[in-house]
């Protein structure tokens, strides 16, 4: 197999590192990821600006510029064959509910599904995260049953791991997404020049977190796998909408 990793942490995040080093194991791999941290880029792309490749010490290409960015160029630029999957992470924190629409980990993933390649994000369930190593073994695990029992159509899934080790994990689930409270109100500071400045507020916590969903599973201490798509249409509404129009 070849695979294509990326995140939205920086290649130098110890997620990538470790993923890498499980992967290698298992897969030819190839590494492009951004030079610095880009969490919450969701699937944005740089338009407004060339963008330069470099090659780190360790091997990982690493992009100056977005996670969608850097999964782009690797399959229309760097990589001669398209590789047998793109796997994005191990970010250091959640990627569950709402988080999924901001995510950069995601958006990786989710720019390998966009071209045809069966595609992962995967996260801890927390950040300041100290068990990589679990969703290292937990990522093996699910290359090597789709070595075995590939995808019947085209996927993309969103796996978080329980920050616990490996030997502690009660099983995995497939679940789907949660929603969040809305986020806390922005922070406002001063600078020492009287401007005002503002940091975007903390998440809001679980409203639908109950069982089947990805919070619930992680609370429980189970991987969660959310199988995810693009197509944002509300089919409910198609005839509502059609309606209101005529009315």
């Amino acid at each position: 197999m070849k695979i294509l990793l990326s995140n939205d942490d920086g290649y130098f995040a110890p997620g990538l590192n470790i993923l890498a080093e499980h992967i290698a194991q298992l897969a030819e791999v190839m590494v492009v990821a951004p030079e610095r941290n880009r969490s919450g880029a969701s699937n944005s792309l740089t338009l407004d600006r060339p963008l330069s490749v470099r090659k780190a010490s360790n091997g990982f290409y690493y992009v100056n510029g977005t996670p969608t960015d850097c999964v782009h160029i690797a399959l229309t630029g760097l990589m001669e064959d398209m590789p047998d999957m793109v796997i994005s992470g191990i970010n250091d924190g959640a990627n569950m509910g709402d988080d999924t629409i901001y995510s950069g980990t995601v958006a990786a993933a989710m720019e390998g599904y966009l071209l045809g390649i069966p595609s992962i994000a995967i996260s801890m369930s927390q950040h300041n995260s100290t068990h990589f190593e679990t969703a290292a073994k937990v990522a093996v695990e699910l290359v090597q049953h789709y070595q075995k029992h590939g995808f019947s159509s085209p996927t993309l899934l969103n796996v978080n791991v329980p920050d616990i080790p490996y030997n502690a994990l009660q099983g995995t689930v497939v679940t789907r997404l949660g929603k969040r409270h809305k986020a806390e109100p922005v922070v406002q500071l001063k600078t020492p020049r009287n401007e005002t400045v503002y940091w975007v507020g903390a998440a809001g916590l679980p409203y639908d977190g109950g069982e089947g969903t990805d919070f619930y599973a992680v609370a429980n201490h189970k991987v969660s796998i959310s199988p995810i798509q693009v197509d944002l249409t509300n089919h409910t509404q198609l005839t509502d909408i059609n309606d209101w129009l005529k009315s």
